[in-house]
């Protein structure tokens, strides 16, 4: 397999994005399932505007898609990412967070957006 620098600079703009602990987490966070901002918000307890930017950062990188539904965003891991197995073997590192959504759905919060 041969290694170009473009590669190089994929991998090192992803693990830049992925340096940061609630980008990391959100990666984890959609290995399995979409999200919607407000579901995120409340976890991070975080503001929007914050949790938005971060989506936005991983966005922009391609490494998460969205899908709307009616006036909401839902946001899960881009499979077709250049950079998808990287990051599956990253977040395979990272203790689940299962118990975040449980707890989002114990509080009747689990896709309050619909």
């Amino acid at each position: 397999m041969s290694f170009e620098m473009d590669d190089l600079d994929e991998v090192s703009q992803t693990l830049k994005l992925l340096g940061d602990k609630t980008r990391l987490t959100i990666m984890k966070l959609l290995e399995k399932q979409e999200c919607c901002v407000c579901e995120l918000v409340e976890i991070f307890k975080t503001s929007q505007p914050s949790v938005s930017q971060h989506l936005r950062k991983l966005k922009d990188a391609g490494l998460v898609k969205e899908n709307r539904k009616g006036q909401w965003i839902f946001y899960s891991m881009n499979p077709n990412s250049p950079q998808h197995e990287l990051i599956q073997q990253l977040i395979a590192f990272v203790p689940s967070q299962d118990h975040e959504l449980e707890e989002l759905n114990k509080k009747g919060l689990r896709i309050s957006c619909n």
